[in-house]
C-alpha cells in the first residue's frame, strides 16, 4: 500500500506528515522499557511481511499486519510502522522519504482506531475475542486502503481509477489478515499474555 514519490499533492503530503508526527509523538510516550522489545519485534515483522509487493498503478498491495500491530501496540504502532517504512525506503526504495508521512498515516491510523474500537471484545475472551481480533485485522486493512484511495483521489481526479483498484485488490487481503490476527492474537493470549497489555490501556 506504499504510494510512490512524485504522485501526491503538497497538501496531501503535509496532512499525512502532520498526522504521522502527532501519532509518533504519542506512540513514543506510550513505549516503556518493557514494551520496547515487542515494538522492535513487530516492526521487524512488518518490515519483512510487507516486502513482497504487487504493483497497482501508483500504489501496491501486500501484507501489512497493521491490525495485529494495533492490537498489541496501540499508539506505539505509529513509531513501529514508521521505522519499518523508513528502512524499506532507504534500503529498497519502496515508497520514498517525501511520502513516508502519508504511507505511515494510512497504515498506522486505522491500526490505532481498530485497537480502540475492538479492545472491549478482546478483553472478554472466547468468541468475542476471536471476533474482535478478526475485525481488527480485516478492517484495519480496509480503512488503510480507503485512506490510500482518498490520498490519491484528493491529489488528482485521474487517480480515481487506480484508487478504486487499490480498494478492490485489498478485499482478499482483509480476509487473510483477519485470520492471521485471530491466530496470532490467540496464541499470544495463551503463551505471552503480558505482550497484550496495550488492550488494557
Amino acid at each position: 500500500m506504499h504510494i510512490s514519490e512524485g504522485v501526491l499533492s503538497l497538501p496531501v503530503l503535509a496532512t499525512g506528515a502532520a498526522v504521522t508526527v502527532a501519532g509518533t509523538m504519542i506512540g513514543l510516550k506510550k513505549i516503556d522499557s518493557e514494551k520496547l522489545v515487542t515494538v522492535a519485534l513487530l516492526s521487524s515483522v512488518f518490515f519483512v511481511a510487507s516486502l513482497i509487493h504487487i504493483p497497482l498503478g501508483p500504489g501496491s498491495a501486500h501484507l501489512i499486519l497493521s491490525g495485529l500491530m494495533g492490537l498489541v501496540l496501540g499508539w506505539a504502532a505509529f513509531p513501529a510502522i514508521l521505522t519499518g517504512l523508513l528502512l524499506q525506503s532507504i534500503l529498497f526504495q519502496y515508497g520514498g522519504l517525501t511520502v513516508i508521512g502519508v504511507n505511515t498515516a494510512t497504515m498506522a491510523l486505522p491500526a490505532v482506531l481498530c485497537h480502540y474500537l475492538f479492545r472491549s471484545l478482546l478483553n472478554k475472551g472466547g468468541k468475542s475475542m476471536t471476533v474482535g481480533a478478526f475485525l481488527c485485522g480485516a478492517l484495519s486493512i480496509g480503512l488503510s486502503a480507503m485512506l490510500t484511495a482518498f490520498a490519491l483521489s484528493f491529489t488528482d481526479d485521474s487517480f480515481i481509477g487506480a484508487a478504486q483498484l487499490i480498494v478492490y485488490a485489498h478485499l482478499p487481503i482483509m480476509i487473510i489478515e483477519g485470520f492471521i490476527c485471530v491466530f496470532t492474537y490467540g496464541f499470544l493470549y495463551k503463551v505471552r499474555p503480558e505482550m497484550l497489555m496495550a488492550t488494557q490501556e
